[in-house]
């Protein structure tokens, strides 16, 4: 395994971590400078991943049409306009916008960069590459909170999202020199009704729950374009029966270790899509403290999924992918819950230590359940799984922050108070049941699934034939 190529790839997913990360930690300042209430920036988090959802999909057959590191490249330039937009956008309209630019970057920089991994790298080292790939990747979570709210308390917020693009640059250097030339793989003609219908369905689903309580909008709008999604979806799915060749291909959930490691993602990074969007706001709003401090504090996270990456495969190798995601998956909801009992007064070194194993959590489950879902598909399925995959991970974080956003104005309008640390609360206890939910998908795996990529089953004990050869 040659470890430029995921170092290269983990630039894209530093810049996007990063970027998510800073947001996160800034959203009091830039919604005071744009006007609006902090939970109505909701939308500037929603969007970007509305974005991602509705390109990702079409991210697969343009590698395969155009080549993987032509796309890659492109990526993280329209990436880079879309963050240099967002540092001069002066009102809410010119920020979304912005941040949907960032979104069509991002939608082909992950999915594209995992197929090069993919389509470079021996099944046996899958777990290694993608443990790789994600630990510089993980310096942006850690980094983007301290700086970021270093950068917004004592400089303006305008500057955080310019951090991207020394590093792009950077990105786009190694990946001119050290990108190896890839195999570019027969296409058929993109599926335009499906990416039509996927993109409505996405899009629809999750702006309408995003602005169903939207002050500035009437709650029929929301509806309206939530059930406007909803028959997007069922129509695709009556679509994609129908043509040999579909956008997304749900054939691969007949793969099982593909669909157990979908369904579980799908709930597990709706908590995770929660919890940047609830704990800034719960430590600047409900605890006072300014985005430094906080960013100080929530980085630490980070450090513990950073910490869990060198030992991981060795785990995955001695108890499988079932038993160890199961373990995460209860951990982290366990972890979550313990948020609903924080207070100004809680000792910082508890949040600090609560939030740190969290990390290690999350950590084990997103490295096991990213391996475990490329474990049995086929190479010529690749770039098929990568986008199906992308885009279903994108909108479970969507749907998280659309669903916290929801909880925290849904109890503050019961109350008839203004956001307080009792609102967060009800929204952590209720996010950490949703994080439980990613066990369901994991029951009917068999103990040695995905054992081709995770090594498993060569850690058995050796039969006596074995032995005696």
């Amino acid at each position: 395994m040659n470890p430029v190529v995921p170092l290269i790839m983990a630039v894209a997913l530093f810049m996007e971590n990063m970027d998510s990360t800073v947001i996160s930690t800034a959203l009091p300042a830039i919604a005071a400078d744009l006007n609006v209430g902090p939970i109505t920036l909701k939308l500037a988090l929603t969007t970007y991943m509305v974005a991602l959802a509705i390109f990702i999909p079409v991210s697969g057959w343009m590698a395969d049409r155009f080549g993987a590191a032509r796309v890659f490249r492109s990526a993280i330039l329209v990436f880079l306009l879309g963050s240099v937009a967002c540092a001069v956008s002066g009102n809410l309209l010119e920020f979304v916008g912005a941040r949907f630019l960032q979104g069509m970057g991002g939608a082909m920089m992950t999915p594209v960069g995992r197929l090069v991994i993919l389509r470079t790298t021996d099944r046996s080292e899958l777990v290694r590459a993608m443990a790789l790939l994600t630990i510089p990747a993980l310096v942006g979570p850690m980094a983007g909170p301290p700086v970021g709210g270093f950068i917004t308390t004592y400089f303006s917020w305008h500057w955080i999202f310019l951090i991207n693009v020394p590093i792009g640059i950077v990105g786009l250097i190694m990946s001119a020199i050290f990108l190896p030339a890839i195999k570019d793989e027969p296409t058929s003609n993109l599926d335009w009704m499906g990416f039509f219908l996927v993109a409505t369905a996405a899009s629809g689903i999750v702006f309408g729950m995003s602005v169903i309580s939207l002050p500035a909008l009437p709650p029929a709008t929301g509806i309206v374009t939530t059930g406007i999604g909803i028959a997007a979806a069922l129509l695709y799915l009556r679509h994609a029966r129908r043509r040999a060749n579909p956008l997304l291909n749900l054939k691969l959930f007949q793969t099982p270790t593909y669909r157990a490691a979908v369904g579980a993602s799908a709930f597990f990074r709706m908590a995770t899509g929660a919890f940047p969007f609830l704990m800034p706001l719960m430590l600047q709003l409900g605890f006072g403290l300014n985005p430094f401090q906080s960013g100080m504090i929530t980085f630490v996270g980070a450090v513990g999924a950073l910490v869990m990456k060198f030992v991981a495969p060795r785990v995955f190798a001695a108890y499988g992918f079932r038993t160890v995601l199961m373990v995460a998956a209860l951990g982290a909801s366990l972890l979550t819950m313990s948020f609903a009992f924080f207070e100004a007064t809680t000792p910082y070194i508890i949040i600090v230590t609560l939030l740190f194993a969290t990390g290690l959590c999350r950590s084990f489950f997103f490295t096991g359940v990213n391996a475990l879902g490329y474990a049995d598909i086929e190479q010529a399925q690749a770039s098929q799984a990568t986008a199906s995959t992308s885009m279903f991970q994108q909108v479970s974080l969507a749907l998280g922050v659309a669903f916290a956003a929801t909880i925290l104005e849904v109890t503050a309008w019961i109350t008839g108070e203004g956001l307080t640390v009792q609102h967060f609360h009800i929204a952590f206890l209720v996010v950490s049941f949703i994080s439980l939910a990613a066990i369901i998908p994991l029951l009917r795996l068999d103990a040695d699934s995905g054992s081709a990529v995770s090594g498993h089953r060569r850690l058995k004990p050796e039969t006596s034939s074995e032995a005696a050869e």
